[in-house]
């Protein structure tokens, strides 16, 4: 049996975990990222990740092939440099150098949302299909392109920035430095800013007694508990997300018509709350919906260990 491990950075968190050749996660382990910490440190704690996930499976780095890293921003897998990451405030970060020299073993580097939708597409929801694109609703909002069986990453490996698309001209400030970005209305942050912003509007909401008055304790789940909970605050907030979500993914399915769009991340975990309402807005509003056959919108089967599967399977991809 061959065994792969593979690093999901994020924003928020290290997630390692060591793949087999069956495409099975048989061990993981996570640390915080501590974003803005020293670039040293973090990678330390990605070399630690890596070891504990290796331990955690009973085995050590000279039983493991390779590992892979999705990271976000623009990922060169060609120098192994982090040219630019906006959620990380990274330039040019040799990340793929940097870890190899931690673990003697040969490094591979995507995107994040690139390893993710390669996950699905090996061996998640996508993995029939022979285009497919990944949207992640996290920090920001990624996005991962297979198309014809490849993974799309442009002339300069900065392709698929799907959550830097705008979706309102002159809108939010997104931290790329451009404005009314999708990834500042349907990321998990861009809807606590939101819920934070009709919080302010109706201070009889539960949104408030779910935080318990405190309003620094909002998260994505917030308005969502509200609306369940039958608010009325917390309705507008989740249908005015839906909205501008199922903008972008209209955008998005007008460009590619991929066979499948798997939506990920933390707030994919809201199912059929945030997916029944998103279909019926695409629906209703996508270029081919006269057509016989249209992209499926699904949610992402491996939840939060595509990026993980998808980073450690990239040595297959090359």
């Amino acid at each position: 049996m061959k065994y792969y491990i593979g690093i999901d950075l994020g924003g928020t968190n290290i997630a390692a975990g060591v793949v087999n050749e069956n495409k099975e996660i048989v061990a993981k382990t996570s640390i915080k990222t501590g974003s803005g910490r020293d670039v040293n440190l973090i990678v330390d704690d990605m070399a630690l990740a890596a070891k504990t996930a290796a331990e955690g499976a009973n085995l050590t780095f000279d039983d493991v092939e390779w590992i892979g890293i999705g990271a976000p921003g623009t990922a060169n897998k060609a120098t192994g440099i982090i040219e630019y990451s906006n959620n990380l405030d990274w330039y040019n970060v040799p990340l793929v150098s940097m870890l190899e020299e931690r673990t003697g073993k040969k490094v591979f580097i995507e995107n994040d949302a690139n390893a993710a939708a390669y996950g699905e597409y090996v061996a998640g929801a996508a993995k029939d299909a022979d285009s497919s694109v990944m949207v992640t609703l996290g920090t920001g909002v990624g996005g991962g392109i297979v198309l014809n069986n490849k993974i799309y990453t442009g002339f300069n490996f900065a392709g698929a920035e799907l959550g830097h698309s705008v979706i309102v001209v002159d809108g939010r400030q997104c931290t790329c430095g451009r404005k009314g970005c999708l990834e500042a209305y349907a990321s998990a942050t861009g809807l606590i800013v939101t819920t934070k912003e009709y919080m302010e509007q109706y201070k009889d909401s539960a949104m408030w007694d779910i935080v318990e008055g405190d309003i620094s304790k909002v998260n994505g789940r917030t308005a969502f508990d509200a609306m369940r909970k039958g608010d009325e605050a917390g309705k507008l907030v989740v249908d005015e997300y839906i909205k501008y979500l199922a903008c972008g993914v209209t955008n998005i399915i007008n460009t590619f018509q991929p066979d499948i769009l798997c939506i990920g991340g933390g707030i994919s975990h809201e199912g059929d709350t945030l997916m029944v309402p998103l279909k019926e807005i695409v629906a209703r509003e996508v270029y081919s919906r006269n057509s016989a056959r249209n992209t499926e919108i699904v949610a992402a089967s491996l939840g939060n260990d595509a990026g993980i599967i998808g980073a450690a399977l990239l040595g297959l991809a090359d």
